[in-house]
């Protein structure tokens, strides 16, 4: 049950912001009446008055409009006269229509008087009015910040208490252990990221799809398999720590010999400690709601020192995974390992709520550790809006992956919501199995009132599409009232006919388990209608698991070791790296006041190429050119033979022009 205790407390302090902070957001924006009926009546009468007044004013003029025309025409007539004997008469009627144009200009003078006499009045009763609810609405945010504290003290207290302390660690305990032994666990259902006013699961609403349960390996000697490509009929072999399961991937080793060559290049296991800066994050984001979160203009005061590039990369922190899937003999043993890879890519977002900074259009970023670790990837931000980062990575060991990521996120009030959107492709060379999958949405809590957390939630289909296996994998949402494990994640590989053959389990911040599957059958029928499928299964076997965060890590920004060495400055990179970022480099240094101004300089610098691009497509239309638009430098737009969609992919040359040392190629965005 580890992390429950700031969860819970976290889900109270949304409850209260369902309640009470949707005022404050249509306060802000006039959309609301003061909510009191007396402030109402109180207003209600000076309006009428002042709506009254406003009309003996439109009265006023009309009349002034009238006599004034009038007045006009009679002097007209004055000034044609040739008879004497008339100009009597006709003196005296200019002399009644200006008595008349004098009589209602002063009634237009006192009517507008009293209006703004009457205004005058009201004002000072209005921003009365106005002062008390700014005070109402200070202390309502004090009163549920102090909330959230006492449920929280009050939450540790009952921790300590030794009959609860006890209860919650059986609770705990039968949940963990149960994963093994015949949990339920639920592989169906999407989850509800997108209801926005959505912060609470009920457990009890998916009825469970499927059980395990342990099997004997005594009485199934004929029907065991390993993960290794073991021959058939030796169950014990599950247990052996086979060099697919165990394999250390410290050091680099020779495809042909399989024996280390290099040792690790020694990297920085530090940065500088994250300063102590203040800053109100409601006063930031209540005018944002919405809004997608990189039209936000948010200072450095609330990102980590690393790009959305580099938090990309970090994909690949667990590549091992991937090597050992090469050595696998079927599809349906691979399939576990690309599901545990696919897991494994969250584990570093779970103390991680800083976001990344915003690529600049051009930016790229590099990890070269071929000799290191048989891998190397790069990425290019290829649009801005939306933005959109493509990502090839080769490895010499036997595998290739790319990407194109758009993020897709929406300001919720209470919540963050980022949505990302794109396929990831994984192929492997020697067999040409071609894996494709999607991410899961990550939802940001506690974004007014309390501690900052993260959970996923989703479903993920991983289709190998040369042999047509599948494996659902499903991330059950944190719910306040299930007494499951948080972070779960469940899900089984079948293979093209849709026979299951693994049980996937664990959860997304730590470990990752298979059970291979001995014997299926259709279970009771539940109360909704839905019929469980109970699987017996051998014992599970753990495929990977989080690597203990580094000494300090708090400190810095909850860095993994790999997070640490991204930013680290290297030479040879192209111009436009990630690494040589100057407001980023900046923060890193913890001179985050220095890093603002430059951040708002890139910004700027972006902006004016991007105004200059459009005036150059206007250009280009009015004398009926074609305007191709930004282009990538390194990845290039096609569409995707498996999946039919148009997608960036490395069109090659950015490693050769590294080799060079030519990068007159790169445009200037720094």
């Amino acid at each position: 049950m580890k992390g429950r205790g700031c969860w819970e407390t976290g889900s109270l302090r949304s409850f209260c912001n369902a309640g009470c902070l949707n005022k404050f957001h249509k306060d802000d924006s006039g959309d609301e009446e003061p909510a009191s009926q007396s402030d109402k009546s109180e207003l209600h009468g000076p309006l009428k008055t002042l709506s009254s007044k406003l009309e003996d004013l439109s009265t006023c003029n009309e009349l002034i409009a009238k006599h004034g025309a009038a007045l006009q025409r009679s002097l007209s007539e004055l000034e044609n006269l040739r008879l004497p004997a008339d100009s009597g008469e006709k003196i005296k009627a200019v002399n009644e229509r200006a008595t008349l144009f004098r009589i209602t200009s002063n009634a237009m003078i006192n009517a507008c008087r009293d209006f703004l006499d009457l205004a005058e009045s009201h004002s000072r009763k209005w921003q009365r009015l106005l002062q008390h609810e700014r005070e109402q609405r200070i202390r309502l945010e004090e009163t549920i910040e102090q909330l959230a504290k006492q449920h929280n003290s009050l939450e540790r207290a009952c921790r300590g208490a030794p009959g609860l302390a006890a209860a919650t660690a059986s609770s705990s305990g039968t949940a963990k252990a149960s994963v093994p032994a015949g949990s339920v666990q639920s592989a169906k259902g999407e989850a509800s990221d997108e209801d926005e006013e959505t912060e609470y699961f009920d457990a009890m609403e998916d009825a469970p799809a499927f059980i395990t349960v342990t099997a004997d390996p005594k009485h199934h000697r004929r029907s065991g398999s390993n993960l290794s490509g073991a021959s058939e009929g030796h169950p014990e072999d599950w247990n052996l720590e086979d060099s697919v399961f165990e394999s250390s991937n410290q050091s680099s080793y020779n495809e042909s010999t399989g024996k280390d060559l290099l040792p690790r290049k020694r990297r920085r296991t530090r940065i500088p400690d994250k300063p102590n800066y203040s800053l109100n994050l409601w006063s930031i984001m209540k005018n944002c709601i919405g809004k997608e979160l990189s039209k936000i203009p948010m200072p450095v005061n609330f990102n980590e020192p690393l790009s959305m590039l580099q938090r990309l990369t970090e994909d690949l922190e667990y590549h091992e995974l991937l090597d050992k899937a090469v050595k696998c003999e079927s599809s349906t043993e691979q399939m576990c390992f690309v599901a545990a890879f696919s897991v494994s890519s969250y584990s570093t977002t779970v103390h991680r709520t800083a976001k990344p900074f915003n690529p600049l259009l051009g930016e790229t970023f590099e990890l070269d550790r071929l000799e290191e670790l048989g891998f190397r990837s790069l990425c290019e931000q290829v649009s801005h809006h939306p933005p959109a980062a493509a990502h090839h990575v080769y490895s010499r060991r036997g595998w290739t992956l790319w990407q194109e990521i758009t993020i897709a996120s929406k300001f919720r009030g209470k919540y963050l919501s980022i949505m990302p959107l794109g396929a990831i492709h994984l192929e492997f060379h020697s067999s040409g199995n071609h894996y494709v999958w999607r991410k899961v949405t990550s939802t940001v809590h506690n974004i007014i009132v309390g501690k900052l957390w993260i959970d996923q939630s989703g479903e993920i289909e991983i289709v190998n599409h040369k042999s047509k296996d599948k494996c659902q994998l499903k991330f059950t949402p944190y719910s306040y009232f299930s007494r499951d494990v948080p972070r779960k994640v469940t899900g089984v590989v079948s293979d093209a006919d849709g026979k299951a053959h693994y049980v996937m389990s664990g959860t997304w911040d730590e470990k990752m388990e298979c059970s291979k599957i001995l014997h299926s059958s259709h279970g009771s029928t539940s109360t909704e209608g839905k019929q469980k499928t109970v699987y017996q299964t051998l014992s599970p076997k753990v495929l990977w698991r989080k690597y203990p965060l580094p000494e300090n890590a708090e400190n810095m920004y909850f860095f993994s070791e790999l997070a640490l060495t991204l930013n680290e400055p290297e030479e040879r990179v192209a111009p436009t790296d990630s690494r040589l970022r100057p407001d980023q480099r900046l923060m890193e240094s913890g001179r985050w006041d220095e890093a603002n101004v430059e951040k708002q300089r890139l910004e700027e610098k972006q902006r004016a190429v991007r105004r200059r691009r459009e005036a150059e497509a206007v250009e280009a239309l009015e004398e009926g050119k074609d305007y191709e638009g930004y282009i990538p430098l390194w990845f290039e737009r096609k569409v995707d033979a498996v999946t039919g969609e148009l997608i960036c992919v490395y069109k090659g040359g950015y490693w050769e022009a590294k080799d060079k040392q030519d990068w007159s190629v790169c445009p200037d965005i720094f």
